[in-house]
């Protein structure tokens, strides 16, 4: 339908006609499909740069961190502090390091060492608030990723590292022959987690730029916020909800076909 909370709106079923503005007309600017599959492209953005971004960060964190004879929970907790941290006082730390004046945290840095000529706006620009949108995302989460990895290492036998290095292999390939293979669980585990919540990003859309400059780093989620509660089109956003939980649950399954936890030889 094209139900509407708003007094005297005409809600009348309307068929399949919300889920045409879905796909009709993706290439006009300006359309509803443009918007929709431009919020899609941002959430697979975010896929393809904060997933390995967390994985990478929290398993050479809980690498390191496991290697270390003293001092593990400190620095277990020292990295874990951003991912218990309240997203509201996150994000505006965030939006605080990049502010556009020369006073901020991150064009003093950069000014300073003559990576930036004069100070930016992070956060109105298309592609610098991507970027700090996924910054956020990666260093709020990447912790997270640390403590699961830290359990998977601990159940990995430490004489297959013993034997190894009786055998003469150095760090690196102890790292690539014993520690990855031993992590293929729990890096599966990860990466549906993960990508699950790159395809449900919101809230640091949200609270940082509420999808501008002009939607172009709007996701899903908060697109279909805004048609639900600034628009009231609660009929376009919950097809618009329904597509896009199609979408995820077709990459998860795929993803676990293709990710198998090692049954098949």
């Amino acid at each position: 339908t094209n139900y509407s909370i708003m007094p005297g709106a005409d809600n009348r079923f309307v068929g399949l006609e919300n889920y045409k503005r879905i796909f009709e007309g993706m290439h006009e600017k300006g359309s509803d499909a443009y918007f929709f599959w431009m919020a899609f492209r941002n959430n697979v953005l975010a896929i393809l740069i904060t997933v390995p971004g967390q994985l990478i960060l929290g398993l050479l964190a809980a690498v390191l961190i496991h290697s270390l004879r003293f001092g593990k929970n400190i620095y277990k907790v020292l990295l874990y502090i951003a991912v218990i941290c309240d997203w509201v006082v996150f994000c505006n730390i965030v939006d605080y390091i990049f502010q556009p004046d020369n006073g901020s945290l991150v064009n003093y840095l950069l000014t300073s060492i003559g990576l930036l000529k004069e100070p930016v706006s992070w956060l109105k620009n298309t592609w610098t608030a991507n970027f700090v949108i996924w910054f956020c995302s990666i260093w709020k989460g990447f912790g997270w990723v640390m403590i699961i990895y830290t359990a998977g290492l601990q159940g990995i036998p430490q004489d297959r590292y013993e034997a190894a290095k009786v055998d003469g292999a150095n760090a690196f390939q102890r790292f690539f022959y014993i520690t990855l293979p031993g992590l293929h669980a729990t890096t599966f585990y990860l990466l549906i987690n993960l990508i699950n919540g790159a395809m449900n990003i919101f809230i640091q859309v949200f609270l940082l730029t509420k999808g501008d400059p002009i939607g172009s780093t709007d996701v899903v989620m908060d697109y279909i916020y805004r048609r639900a509660f600034n628009y009231f089109e609660f009929g376009y956003a919950a097809a618009s909800g329904l597509v896009m939980g199609g979408v995820v649950f077709v990459l998860s399954m795929a993803l676990k076909k293709y990710l198998r936890y090692g049954q098949d030889d």
